[in-house]
């Protein structure tokens, strides 16, 4: 279920679960924002190093994490920025990721709030496709800025579509 924000920009609106998506036309155009917002558990990260084959230490031993000047485990990097196609395919399905860059600067850890948002900044159509170019940035608690980049998809349409949410 979608609230629409009173302060909400005509382009933007803010949903209960952390997604945003647009209003009104429900078109991507360039400056749209669309955001995701989530928490990484343990189980998030022991599950992203098995899969990774990544079993560095830093993700799960606090000893070894504080020996090189963390608080505690690391969240991997690569885990926090899945949240980019993950909001771009879950608005544009059938969505091809062509390329990501990443700027790694601060550090997240586990049970971090962390909202990563795709900023639409060109469009251009590509044989009944378009290709977007994407703003990708990821905060820690809605201020701390801890990745930046931009990403290019190949997206089937413009029109974007709402998130589908099933009540617990």
């Amino acid at each position: 279920m979608l609230i629409r924000s009173l302060h909400c920009s005509k382009l933007q609106c803010l949903s209960l679960r952390g997604f945003t998506c647009a209003t009104a036309q429900e078109v991507l155009k360039p400056g749209v924002v669309l955001r995701k917002a989530r928490a990484f558990t343990e189980e998030d990260v022991l599950q992203y190093s098995k899969v990774s084959f990544d079993s560095n230490p830093l993700h799960s031993e606090s000893a070894a994490a504080k020996d090189v000047g963390f608080e505690g485990p690391l969240v991997h990097g690569m885990l926090v920025a899945s949240l980019f196609p993950h909001i771009i395919s879950t608005h544009f399905p059938g969505a091809v990721y062509v390329s990501q860059n990443l700027n790694f600067k601060f550090p997240v850890y586990i049970g971090d709030q962390i909202t990563g948002e795709v900023q639409a900044t060109n469009l251009r159509e590509n044989k009944n496709r378009y290709l977007a170019k994407f703003k990708t940035r990821c905060f820690k608690n809605g201020e701390l800025l801890v990745i930046d980049g931009e990403a290019v998809a190949l997206l089937p349409t413009l029109r974007i579509e709402q998130e589908q949410h099933e009540e617990p």
